[in-house]
């Protein structure tokens, strides 16, 4: 039994970037088991139709539509297939996103484009592509940005995601100024380690890492993807409509004992980031 009444989200039309796996999934879960009607998409269609039987098995309805968020032209398909399913959309969790762990002076151009064009690029697009259209719709609605902790402070060695988040902090609050008048909320979540299956082998590839991070949080624990998806499912609700433009860290505390969540990485080797690099395209 969870802290919401059942019906908090009833009939909401959700869309979430990057929705069939991880966090996206854990969001979208709570979503469906609190009334909302759902959209999920990514790049891999059979992937999504997995996680949409999945999810859809327990109960409510699941859409699902395979999008690059990257390219503009797959973004207006994929709003106009969800819009064409559901007749309209209510909610908007810009999810998706990429990220590794490297010295900076070792990204190539085609690594930071990779970041950059999913994290920044493509929560700019799924924004303006859905903004534009609840304007001329009269509709109004909620855009949730999934930031990080790093995102005003900057970090190092995830530097391409550091300055890709600080632009995705800086469109949330931006557009809550801008497109307040026309009803179209922004709320961001900057989450802390939440361990996931993809994300975690890039980001923590080794246990001598990943008890090292673990021992930054003054909690002692990481997050579970129920408290996110309790944070995003009340964010998203009518209940914190008078939220705008705000940013909410869930993270136990960490940044708060220094800016950078990486910055520790100083101490790894030349060779060690040799070793590192391999295990991490292996987790790919």
């Amino acid at each position: 039994m969870g802290p919401f009444a059942v019906d908090m989200l009833k009939d909401k039309v959700v869309l979430i970037t990057g929705g069939a796996t991880g966090l996206g999934r854990a969001m979208g879960e709570q979503c469906l088991a609190l009334g909302a009607k759902l959209a999920i998409t990514s790049r891999r269609e059979e992937v999504l139709k997995q996680a949409a039987d999945e999810m859809s098995s327990q109960g409510g309805e699941v859409f699902y539509s395979s999008c690059d968020v990257r390219h503009p032209d797959q973004v207006a398909s994929l709003v106009n297939a969800v819009e064409k399913h559901y007749g309209h959309i209510d909610v908007l969790i810009n999810n998706a996103a990429g990220n590794f762990i490297s010295p900076t002076e070792r990204l190539s151009p085609r690594a930071v484009d990779a970041v950059l064009g999913i994290v920044l690029h493509g929560t700019f697009y799924m924004s303006l592509e859905l903004g534009k259209r609840w304007i001329e719709q009269g509709r109004r609605g909620t855009m949730l940005n999934i930031v990080t902790t790093y995102a005003s402070t900057g970090s190092g060695y995830v530097v391409p995601s550091a300055a890709a988040k600080a632009g995705v902090l800086a469109l949330t609050r931006s557009l809550a100024v801008e497109w307040a008048p026309h009803g179209i909320r922004q709320v961001a979540i900057a989450p802390g380690a939440f361990p996931t299956e993809g994300a975690w082998s890039r980001l923590s590839p080794t246990p001598e890492l990943e008890q090292k991070m673990l021992a930054r949080l003054p909690l002692g624990r990481v997050g579970t993807k129920e408290e996110l998806g309790h944070l995003a499912a009340f964010l998203i609700s009518d209940y914190a409509s008078y939220i705008n433009g705000e940013v909410i860290t869930i993270d136990g505390g960490e940044w708060l004992r220094g800016a950078g969540q990486f910055n520790d990485l100083a101490e790894v080797t030349e060779e060690q980031w040799d070793i590192l690099t391999e295990l991490t395209k292996k987790g790919k």
